[in-house]
């Protein structure tokens, strides 16, 4: 389309991109008015949390259902592993994302149900239950606590703590990074709300008359349009809306782009202003025309700029509160320079998808196993000073034995995990102070609340990164826990 049939100024796209991205709070309102006001969840998109899916397998017991109900709280996305759909509604809902699979049956970790994961946390444990006619009066009782002679209901603890353990391991690891990098946007796999946050911002705001947008299209998001140079106009672009709360991006180098282009250059904008009209930071590209290229864009080489002005005094850019993103085309470089690889017209870009390099390496893969897993069988061990799991672990089929042969099947792997090793879970209130250890000597109890917050945090701190550890509750309440300073006290697997 030639330039002298886009010469008219279009005044209601100008008015649309303002309302879109809220500049006149005026014209928002008259648009809700119109249209019905947005439920609050969905007046501003939400930043800085996982983009990828939190796969958790064992969603349905005791810990597994509190650790689905936190990362909701959080605002992950999760996807649970279960083998009785009915039953996992009736526990978990409607509201949550449910996929049928069984960790002992190899073949049915499909790419359905790890598609698209960046995390797993897997609380799986065979059921165990007491003897059928057993009385208070014949229960036993270790450190004063009630308990009954326990049998295994179902699957034997090999299938389920060592080879469904480990099936899922090796499931996972064909989607799981394990590189120091966090997704961003994966366009590859675009949810609702990636899809209405982006927004065309073209030369129109200052006059000009070019167009652009963005569209979903082959597993990428397509930056499409036409650039004209009249009215002294000459860029386009797509913006996302300012996120609430913002993305963290401290402790990363730069951020990487999947791209196919169509050989000019184009800009990549991140801001930590949420001025409409406020300090970008900016960085030119090149493409190469219809090929796939990674491209690599450190923080340290952000230019500040205001109107494609390079402002000098400007600090660097503030990484742990980036707001919004920005692809633009532009007849201009900095400075009133030319684009060197820029042509008026019809353009192209895909983009595949966005993401930080060069941070520390997180945790991907949390397993619930047990305390006491090494002390069958090892030299000078009490049993009658032992818990009852590991006092009756051959009358459980081994089922500590093959929990540590489980535990070995992921330190194995090359996935970054956390294992964590329980004492005696309950049913009490969390929010005790932990007490967490190695060298599998501990006696105790924990809250399975308490180690559901556990498996949630492990995610979040690298300290927590290549770890086994076992953990019980103290005596005293904790008003907040150091995750950073718990993980930090222990040492990492050799």
């Amino acid at each position: 389309m030639t330039d002298k049939n886009r010469s008219q100024w279009d005044l209601g796209r100008f008015i649309e991109t303002l309302t879109y991205f809220e500049v006149i709070p005026f014209l928002n309102w008259v648009q809700q008015l119109i249209q019905g006001r947005p439920q609050d969840n969905e007046k501003r998109p939400i930043g800085g949390r996982n983009v990828g899916v939190i796969l958790v397998a064992g969603a349905t017991g005791g810990v597994g259902k509190r650790v689905v109900k936190r990362l909701k709280e959080r605002g992950d996305q999760v996807r649970c592993l279960v083998r009785d759909i009915d039953r996992a509604r009736a526990i978990l809902g409607n509201d949550v994302d449910l996929v049928v699979a069984d960790i002992t049956k190899s073949d049915t970790l499909t790419p359905v149900v790890l598609a698209n994961i960046q995390a797993v946390i897997c609380c799986t444990a065979v059921r165990v239950q007491p003897v059928e006619g057993d009385t208070a009066d014949r229960a036993k009782y270790y450190q004063g606590v009630k308990f009954y002679q326990p049998e295994i209901v179902g699957d034997t603890p090999e299938n389920v703590e060592y080879q469904g353990v480990k099936n899922l391991v090796e499931a996972a690891a064909k989607y799981l990074s394990k590189s120091n990098e966090k997704l961003i946007f994966d366009f590859t796999n675009p949810s609702t709300e990636l899809k209405n946050v982006w927004g065309a911002v073209d030369d129109v705001v200052m006059g000009g008359v070019s167009a652009s947008n963005i569209v979903f299209v082959e597993n990428t998001a397509l930056f499409t349009g036409n650039v004209s140079t009249a009215n002294s106009g000459g860029f386009a672009s797509v913006r996302t809306r300012n996120f609430d709360p913002t993305f963290d991006l401290s402790g990363y180098e730069g951020v990487e782009l999947r791209v196919k282009g169509d050989g000019q250059r184009y800009k990549l904008f991140l801001r930590t202003d949420t001025k409409w009209d406020g300090l970008g930071y900016s960085y030119s590209f090149d493409t190469v025309a219809n090929t796939w290229i990674n491209v690599r864009i450190p923080f340290a080489d952000l230019i500040p700029v205001f109107r494609a002005k390079i402002v000098k005094d400007a600090p660097a850019i503030d990484t742990n509160k980036v707001c919004s993103f920005q692809l633009m085309l532009s007849k201009f470089e900095y400075d009133g320079a030319l684009n060197p690889k820029f042509s008026p017209g019809g353009f192209t870009l895909q983009v595949e998808s966005m993401k930080v390099y060069g941070g520390e390496t997180l945790p991907q893969f949390v397993l619930v196993s047990s305390a006491g897993v090494t002390r069958p069988g090892r030299p000078g061990i009490n049993l009658d000073e032992e818990p009852p799991a590991v006092r009756l672990n051959d009358q459980l089929g081994g089922i500590l034995t093959w929990k540590l042969q489980g535990e070995d099947s992921l330190r194995a792997s090359e996935i970054p995990y956390t294992i964590i090793r329980p004492c005696a879970l309950t049913e009490e209130s969390g929010g005790k102070e932990l007490i967490l250890e190695q060298g599998d000597n501990i006696r105790g109890k924990v809250s399975r609340e308490d180690v559901a917050e556990i498996c949630v945090q492990a995610l979040q701190q690298p300290e927590a990164s290549n770890l086994t550890f076992e953990v019980k509750a103290g005596e005293n309440s904790a008003e907040s826990s150091d995750w950073k300073q718990l993980f930090s006290n222990l040492q990492p697997d050799k």
